[in-house]
């Protein structure tokens, strides 16, 4: 199978290299415009194919770019493929954002890791320190076939989990689907409060706290409600905790807050992840 990598030698596309360059079941073609993802290249022996010559041969193209410059790279390239061809997205804010152009004849496929849970006690020293996955940590991944025949789900779920190894299992959803759980659950909400609680231990430092003493304090206090709140212990919060969670809801969150997995507000912000930029007002 030949697959075009477009920004291989950036964070993702490194990470794609090192998985597929050395897998018999594939030939890969390197498309790299950056001098320092050029470089990363070199330094893994690979040689770069000119875009367009890249990906008039592929079977697959894979877009490892970033978010504000997907849309663009797809619209040069996608008119030049061959019928019948996958172009993989590692990321579902630019189908969903109607970035990706119409094309009948091929297939869009869209996949993204869930990452190494934070339940998960790996015994060995560098699966724990794999914050990502991919290296040595085993995780799950989502998948979507956007488009095309669903024979071609399949192909695009066997590269996804070759290129995202060692992944425990796969989850097949749809690019809404994929959509609701990242940008909105993943990062909109849950990694902007994480943001909020390391602000939370600094003011905490800001004001008198020694620094290790409230180091110590969090981690330990991340590690409990996570627990009680997943149901992954069998006590509950004391009757205080409750009390005063209800008195830190009001304070911060919006009663309405759960209108950000409303398809309007879904669309606003994986339009601003496409474009880098807030919508206005905000």
């Amino acid at each position: 199978m030949t697959i075009a990598l477009l920004g291989a030698g950036g964070k993702m596309g490194c990470r794609v290299t090192d998985h597929l360059r050395d897998n018999p079941a594939y030939r890969l073609l390197y498309v790299e415009v950056s001098e320092r993802g050029r470089a990363a290249l070199a330094q893994r022996g690979v040689s770069i194919t000119a875009q367009d010559e890249a990906v008039k041969q592929a079977d697959a193209v894979i877009l490892a770019l970033p978010d504000r410059v997907l849309g663009k790279a797809a619209n040069a390239i996608v008119p030049l493929v061959r019928p019948g061809c996958i172009v993989v997205t590692l990321d579902p804010a630019a189908a969903h954002a109607g970035e990706l152009p119409a094309r009948s004849d091929i297939s869009y496929f869209v996949t993204h890791p869930c990452h190494p849970s934070v339940f998960e006690h790996e015994e060995n020293p560098e699966a724990r320190e794999d914050f990502f996955g991919g290296i040595k940590a085993p995780m799950p991944i989502v998948c979507a076939l956007a488009q095309g025949p669903e024979e071609h789900y399949a192909v695009g779920e066997t590269l996804a989990r070759d290129f995202f190894a060692p992944v425990t299992r796969s989850h097949r959803v749809t690019v809404e689907q994929m959509a609701i759980l990242e940008p909105t659950m993943a990062e909109t909400i849950t990694a902007c409060l994480i943001g909020v609680i390391r602000e939370a231990m600094d003011e905490a430092i800001r004001r008198g706290v020694p620094p290790e003493a409230a180091r110590d304090f969090m981690y330990g206090h991340i590690k409990v409600p996570l627990g009680i709140a997943f149901e992954r212990v069998n006590f509950p919060f004391s009757d205080g905790a409750k009390l005063i969670m209800q008195y830190g809801r009001q304070r911060m969150l919006r009663p309405n807050w759960k209108e950000l997995f409303e398809p309007a507000s879904l669309k606003e912000q994986v339009v601003a992840i496409v474009r880098g930029t807030l919508p206005p007002g905000l």
